[in-house]
């Protein structure tokens, strides 16, 4: 079959040539409508309880993660003159298109009481603004004793204060995001100049918007670097320009028809999906390779350009065909999970490097043969002393030393098996970005100041309505506000219960003492004044905190990012042990689904129940769910590349010694993890499943080298390994090296799971180059020894269908193009 594709390419290489550039210019005409990503990448399944509970909390309460705090600690602050001007940048910011609230200390209020009305009534504490240093001392003494900001906006042990910016969802989730948050940081960076003042960032908002223009900078930055690191790698192998150009050409063409497919189908650029053209730069490079490689092989024997391109094609059409195939398995078992994300990687990747071959393969064999033939100095590469020398070393170790092989084999792999048992599973929000980074500088800032910024609910369900405002609710709610307070990686807490406490101490003409809950007594008092706040800041800030029927209630808190383990222990071994102290008991009945947990008192028909919620827990169990869905994908490759592997070469054993070597590396590489503290998280879980697809492509091309030199010498196992390490091992270094220096270049990364991409993977082709030309061999050696028997309908064994006696002369098929490449050329002279 190989054999009549090569002459089919050759006979209308034109033609070919045409097609596939009309077909480039259409999806490059589709690439313009390629957009980047703004959304919340949500991997939680639909159905899933905490998913389902989480989205009708936000249709009750709002989001949760649209506030971006700017926080500042400095004592010049609280000068007369920078007391003003922050104000004034309260009010700018205050004014930028999609901002919906500002809360600062120049904007507070106190609640008042008004006893005519017999109702509360807000006044802003800085209204009219003072006019000496003494007056804002004295309203800064006010603020202090309203009890309800305290640990929120201002922190009184270190002076740090912060402003708390809502923004609008519709533009955090659209293009106008990153446009916000410059208006913002413009009004802020002015306000540091002026005063000399420095501020911090942080938040949901603040840290996508960082997010989403650092990956369109790194897709332009990686790309360039890609070509540019391949162009030198190929120029130093072929030490020609045309072997660079054009092979960067077969690239190029494939990048934009990424683009366009991402287009096409409607997704977006993502974190993930954004790191696709670079990684086919990376591994589209090696079919390049194989067929320059082969080619000037195969001309050196006889000088013939026909035949030469002609035998490349159907020698090794199949095998890199099968090479494609198995590298894409690795990014295509991503498509059989839920999770978006990962589905638009796999599938946008997976199509793109079957089209990165069939583009290889039909503009390498027409470009090549329109070309002048290589030149002596560019077959030098052929030659290369140290290569030759260093795979003569394989061979001797592989026929001579395998008892050294299999011992220091076993060492590693036990070694590597005790550091994967000390591998931890450990996520956090903005784990992408670096320990030095600006952001993570600032959430630490915000962490010591304010104990975190990242968002977290607790919703309480009293079963009735208007069950709130009783009195025994708003104790159990205080019960729990009070132990939230004792843990430090948590901020103080913002509920009903703190209103209801703000209003007692205004019933009390705002005596700091009286923040508290009102007593049976008081209760009836307090409460129909509350009952008259028909409009205003007051009523407003109560319906944040209580649906419309009075029964359920929010605690909004800020957490630490310290990481997934850390808070799975908060929730699980402090925080649900205490729910169930103030709302159980020996009569009370406790059910629990996801992290909403249920309790009915004896005899009693309303059900109480406490739920955990918050961007924060989405998306901590969104890695959770991540890490369980790349395992099976780790699985679901392995048995897809068994199935290829049977196919192939319709051989058991076969599959055990291409899985053996391919193994070895991903263990070598997770035991390291595990020895250097490296977690597995979805950055680093991904890269187990895409190295496997891209290291069997070095074991297919030795075993059907390995293979067809068998056949071809009588079954002689020693020297068919010798001779399949010689030549197959020449483009399996070339395509490592192509490779190790394509994905190192991730590492330049200011991302944490690319930068890991980037350095695991490059690491583990190269342990895997050396497990496939040395513990591959030896095994082959000791097991198939006086074993072999020709299978006819293998595909492998049919892969060399032009002998190697062939020349164009006498095959009619051949001479025929080669009349027809000759007319072409004259007349194009």
């Amino acid at each position: 079959m190989w054999k009549k594709i090569a002459l089919f390419i050759l006979k209308n290489r034109l033609s070919l040539i045409i097609v596939l550039a009309l077909a480039t210019a259409f999806m490059a005409w589709k690439a313009r409508e390629v957009e980047m990503s703004y959304d919340f990448a949500n991997v939680v399944q639909q159905d899933d309880p905490d998913m389902i509970y989480f989205k009708r909390f936000r249709q009750t309460f709002g989001e949760d993660g649209n506030v971006l705090v700017i926080g500042m600690h400095d004592s010049a602050i609280y000068n007369l003159s920078n007391f003003r001007e922050f104000k004034n940048l309260s009010d700018a910011v205050a004014k930028v298109e999609g901002v919906k609230a500002v809360i600062s200390l120049p904007g507070l209020v106190s609640i008042e009481k008004d006893t005519t009305e017999r109702t509360f009534t807000p006044k802003k504490i800085f209204e009219p603004f003072p006019t000496t240093q003494k007056e804002l001392h004295t309203l800064l003494q006010k603020v202090k004793d309203q009890k309800f900001y305290e640990g929120l906006i201002i922190n009184e042990q270190t002076g740090a204060t912060l402003l708390a910016v809502t923004v609008d969802p519709a533009y955090l989730n659209s293009a106008r995001r990153v446009e916000v948050m410059d208006n913002i940081t413009a009004q802020t960076e002015a306000f540091a100049e002026k005063t000399n003042i420095k501020v911090h960032y942080a938040g949901l908002p603040f840290v996508r918007a960082i997010m989403t223009t650092k990956v369109a900078s790194e897709m332009k930055m990686f790309l360039g670097l890609a070509l540019l690191v391949t162009a030198i790698t190929l120029f130093l192998t072929f030490r020609s320009w045309s072997a660079v150009i054009f092979p960067l050409l077969v690239i190029s063409v494939a990048v934009i028809w990424v683009m366009g497919t991402i287009a096409l189908f409607g997704f977006k650029i993502s974190l993930l999906t954004g790191l696709i053209p670079t990684i086919i730069v990376v591994i589209g490079i090696p079919n390049s390779t194989y067929l320059l490689t082969h080619y000037h092989l195969e001309y050196r024997k006889h000088g013939n350009q026909v035949l030469a391109m002609a035998r490349v094609v159907s020698k090794l059409g199949l095998v890199t065909f099968v090479n494609n195939a198995t590298t894409a398995i690795g990014f295509i078992v991503f498509t059989f999970t839920n999770i978006a994300l990962l589905y638009e990687f796999g599938i946008i990747a997976g199509i793109n490097i079957f089209v990165t071959f069939f583009v290889c393969i039909i503009l390498i064999p027409t470009v090549f043969t329109y070309l002048p033939p290589p030149s002596p100095r560019q077959l030098k590469h052929l030659d290369a002393k140290q290569l030759s020398k260093l795979l003569e070393f394989i061979s001797f170790i592989v026929l001579k030393k395998r008892h050294l092989i299999y011992f220091f084999t076993i060492l590693a792999s036990g070694l590597a098996i005790y550091g994967v048992s000390k591998m931890k599973t450990v996520a956090f929000m903005v784990d992408d970005l670096p320990e030095e980074s600006s952001v993570n500088a600032d959430l630490k800032f915000f962490e010591h100041h304010f104990n975190g910024v990242m968002p977290l609910e607790i919703v309480i369900d009293t079963g009735v309505k208007q069950g709130v405002l009783k009195l025994n609710n708003l104790k159990k709610l205080d019960k729990l506000e009070a132990f939230l307070k004792t843990q430090p990686i948590l901020s103080a807490p913002i509920s009903v219960g703190g209103l209801v406490k703000t209003a007692t101490q205004a019933f009390y003409n705002g005596d700091p003492k009286s923040y508290r809950l009102p007593d049976n007594t008081e209760r009836n008092f307090i409460f129909s004044y509350l009952a008259k706040q028909g409009k205003g800041e007051n009523k407003r800030l109560l319906r944040n905190f209580v649906d419309t029927t009075g029964q359920r209630t929010r605690i909004s808190l800020r957490v630490a990012d310290v990481g997934s383990r850390e808070l799975d222990v908060l929730l699980n071994t402090k925080l649900k042990p205490e729910i169930r102290k103030i709302w159980g008991g020996e009569e009370v009945k406790e059910t629990d689904e996801g992290n909403t947990m249920t309790f009915q008192r004896e005899g009693a028909d309303n059900k109480q129940s406490i739920s955990l919620t918050g961007t924060t827990l989405l998306f901590l169990k969104g890695n959770e769910y991540l890490i369980n869905s790349l395992g099976m994908s780790l699985l679901q490759a392995f048995v897809l590349v068994t199935l290829i592997i049977v196919f192939l070469f319709r051989s058991s054993s076969a599959v055990v010694i291409t899985l053996i070597p391919n193994i070895i590396p991903l263990l070598l590489v997770g035991g390291l993890m595990g020895y250097f503290g490296i977690s597995l998280k979805p950055s680093t879980a991904l890269i187990f499943t895409i190295a496997l697809g891209i290291t069997v492509d070095n074991t297919v091309h030795f075993l059907a080298k390995y293979r067809h030199d068998l056949a071809a010498n009588g079954f002689k196992v020693r020297e068919a390994i010798s001779s399949a390490i010689s030549e197959a091992g020449t483009s399996m270094m070339y395509t490592t090296v192509t490779l190790f220096f394509g994905f190192v270049i991730f590492a330049f990364s200011e991302f944490g799971g690319t930068k890991a991409l980037g350095i695991l993977m490059s690491l583990t082709l190269l342990i895997a180059m050396f497990t496939n030309l040395i513990v591959l061999p030896a095994l082959l050696v000791t097991f198939d020894k006086g074993r072999y028997t020709y299978e006819p309908n293998a595909p492998i064994e049919d892969y060399d269908e032009f002998s190697e006696e062939e020349n164009a002369d006498e095959d009619p098929e051949l001479l025929e193009i080669k009349k027809e490449l000759e007319q072409t050329d004259s007349r194009e002279v």
